[in-house]
């Protein structure tokens, strides 16, 4: 077999040098590749885990208030997937009012009682204002609405249907109820920050008024059943999950 000449010899090895160049930094890129997609993925699985975690201790926080009110002799409705604990209008208001009705003053004040035993354990107060009486929670409430609803038959005065009006009002004065019971529900806060402002704590209640809008999922028909299901006070709980530092230090306490 006839020898490589030396320019050619050399030409070999500079082509060989080359492809093991090129081999190397495919390897790296696939090896950083390879690291880029574990971390997507921890992270991914990481999200997933705290807001699987705040649905199960919303779920909790609401059987865990269900059970003291029945305890109460208050019998109440819960939905864990929307994070509802449900009124009956008819046990707050007589037909077409606003006002709470001795027997709803009564009802409130059994659920300012549950609230304030079991929401200092999932938002941010003072010890002595509001004490946590079980184990506290790592998951917090955002936001808790008080939110009124009403049927779906107009109630016409001056010309225009009112029942957003009675939705709203009806809200409103469950929410003085329950504050006037405990103050201090009214202190109940969650932190609160974006890229623009400090963190601050804003408290959790709020009031909103919805009428006939927001019917309950295959209830939305004139049928007595279903009009008498839809006039209530709803109790929303939306649940912030904790950022990566406040998750991984309450875990370690």
């Amino acid at each position: 077999m006839p020898r490589l000449s030396g320019r050619r010899a050399i030409h070999v090895e500079e082509d060989e040098g080359y492809f093991i160049s090129m081999s190397d930094m495919l390897t790296g890129l696939l090896f950083v590749f390879i690291i880029l997609l574990l971390y997507f993925a921890l992270q991914f699985r990481q999200t997933t885990q705290e807001l699987t975690g705040a649905n199960a201790a919303r779920q909790q926080l609401l059987e865990e208030l269900k059970a003291r009110l029945k305890r109460q002799g208050l019998q109440v409705e819960i939905d864990p997937v929307t994070g509802v604990l449900r009124l009956p209008d008819a046990i707050l208001f007589e037909s077409g009012s606003p006002t709470l009705s001795p027997g709803g003053v009564i009802a409130v004040q059994k659920v300012a009682n549950a609230l304030i035993a079991v929401l200092p354990c999932y938002t941010d107060v003072d010890a002595d204002v509001a004490p946590c009486q079980s184990k506290p929670s790592i998951y917090r409430i955002d936001a808790l609405f008080v939110e009124g609803h009403t049927d779906k038959q107009r109630l016409m005065r001056g010309g225009r249907d009112t029942n957003i009006d009675l939705s709203a009002q009806r809200a409103i004065n469950t929410y003085l109820a329950l504050v006037e019971e405990h103050a201090q529900l009214d202190l109940l806060t969650t932190s609160y920050k974006n890229a623009n402002t400090p963190e601050r704590r804003v408290p959790i209640l709020s009031v909103s008024g919805y009428g006939p809008k927001r019917p309950i999922p295959g209830h939305d028909s004139f049928a007595q059943a279903d009009l008498d299901k839809n006039r209530r006070i709803d109790l929303r709980f939306l649940m912030a999950t904790p950022d990566p530092e406040r998750l991984r230090d309450m875990l370690l306490k």
